[in-house]
């Protein structure tokens, strides 16, 4: 996949691992409340990624009016404080010797500020790495778009509740886990987890190892009581690089556990016996 925007975003995503970007006041969520919001899409007219926000926005997204923008408009408008973008961003980390890049998708306010990194940061979600096919998360955007949306307005209430720009703070919802059903694609377990068998070794609670179909309706149909996981990793045979984890409500688009390990050879990509363990013991 191209990027619409070449220059790195230094993500607020974990403060102790990243770089944090400007976490917006109270005046500028006063200001996204009332911005139109610029969807930024990619230059090349047939990018999967285009067809999947422009879909995912048109069902989920309601928490502003929205236009769908170029890169050329949000170049032009990013200054303005009417607006504020969903735009999809490129990055890598320092301490990542895999020196891999991930897609991001964030929520930006406009501000007159010099560059897009000074931008005002409203969320900022792990979307996948950028040698990964778009068809890789497609299916999950709707989730996904529907969590930043929740957090926008969560912030709104309580803007001086800085922890909430960090999507550890969600794991005040682990407790909760035990009483939903979580989905997930088998290529998304690490080995050590990639049976019911072996699942139920680990973990007591629900489960289900499901196609992406059953993903997709799950998502559509806001299931109650259910989670999926959302796994963000190298692409291929990693063995090295970060791995992202994430479990999102399809009913109530809140998120309710929030991971993040290096690749090694204990530790390979996908969830980890180490989350089980970590979600069982409430």
């Amino acid at each position: 996949m191209k990027k619409s925007i070449a220059a790195l975003i230094f993500l607020c995503l974990i403060g102790e691992i990243f770089p944090q970007a400007p976490f917006p006041s109270s005046g500028d969520i006063d200001l996204f409340l009332k911005s139109k919001t610029g969807v930024v899409l990619e230059s090349n007219t047939y990018s999967a990624y285009n067809a999947y926000i422009r879909k995912a926005v048109q069902e989920y997204w309601n928490i502003t009016p929205w236009e769908f923008i170029s890169t050329g408009d949000f170049e032009e408008k990013r200054k303005d404080p009417s607006w504020s973008f969903l735009i999809l961003t490129e990055t890598n980390f320092d301490r990542d010797k895999s020196k891999t890049s991930f897609n991001f998708l964030n929520l930006l306010q406009g501000k007159d500020v010099k560059d897009i990194g000074a931008m005002p940061e409203i969320c900022a979600m792990p979307l996948s790495s950028a040698d990964e096919d778009d068809m890789e998360y497609g299916y999950k955007l709707g989730a996904i778009i529907s969590f930043i949306q929740k957090h926008a307005r969560m912030i709104s209430e309580e803007p001086s509740q800085t922890g909430r720009r960090y999507l550890k703070y969600y794991n005040k919802n682990v407790p909760l886990v035990a009483d939903k059903v979580v989905l997930v694609k088998q290529e998304d377990l690490s080995p050590a987890i990639n049976s019911a068998a072996k699942i139920s070794s680990v973990y007591r609670k629900t489960i289900e190892i499901v196609t992406e179909d059953s993903i997709v309706d799950a998502i559509k149909q806001k299931a109650p009581g259910k989670l999926i996981l959302h796994m963000v990793s190298p692409a291929g045979d990693a063995s090295s690089g970060y791995c992202f984890k994430m479990l999102i409500g399809t009913d109530d688009a809140d998120m309710y556990y929030y991971n993040q390990h290096m690749i090694d050879r204990n530790n390979p990509k996908g969830l980890l016996p180490s989350d089980l363990k970590r979600l069982s013991r409430f």
